[in-house]
């Protein structure tokens, strides 16, 4: 029997985002999306002290034509390589933990923006539907 090679099987992280996708509100799959760890790509003009450092993560920030700045993140290597293939480096940071500490003001969070699941989030909904204790 012959199988594809590339057969592609969704992360929870992925699964969380398809049911989002269909019901922004469903809170289970907002829960796995907050427990899931996500791929944050290291800006090139960040040193190697800063992209490692266990207390601080550089955010990449993007601006969109229309001026708003958003953060990039990614469920898996795939995901980012579709959109970002240039990124040679990367953390993987609970997304919980990422939107706990998330900053004021109109900065928004991109879930794996190119796939038919991505997810746009604002500021506000960063915190309010991601962030979990930090236990």
């Amino acid at each position: 029997m012959n199988t594809p090679k590339n057969i592609h099987h969704p992360t929870a992280a992925q699964a969380a985002l398809d049911t989002l996708a269909v019901d922004a509100g469903d809170s289970s799959a907002l829960d796995t999306l907050a427990g899931s760890d996500v791929l944050v790509p290291v800006p090139d003009d960040v040193s190697e002290e800063e992209a490692t450092s266990p207390d601080t993560v550089a955010l990449p920030v993007l601006e969109q034509p229309d001026g708003e700045q958003t953060v990039p993140v990614f469920t898996s290597e795939n995901e980012m390589a579709d959109l970002l293939p240039f990124i040679s480096r990367y953390r993987l940071v609970p997304l919980g933990a990422l939107a706990s500490q998330w900053p004021t003001g109109d900065l928004t969070l991109t879930i794996d923006a190119a796939s038919p699941h991505g997810l746009t989030l604002n500021s506000e909904g960063v915190r309010t539907l991601l962030a979990r204790p930090q236990g």
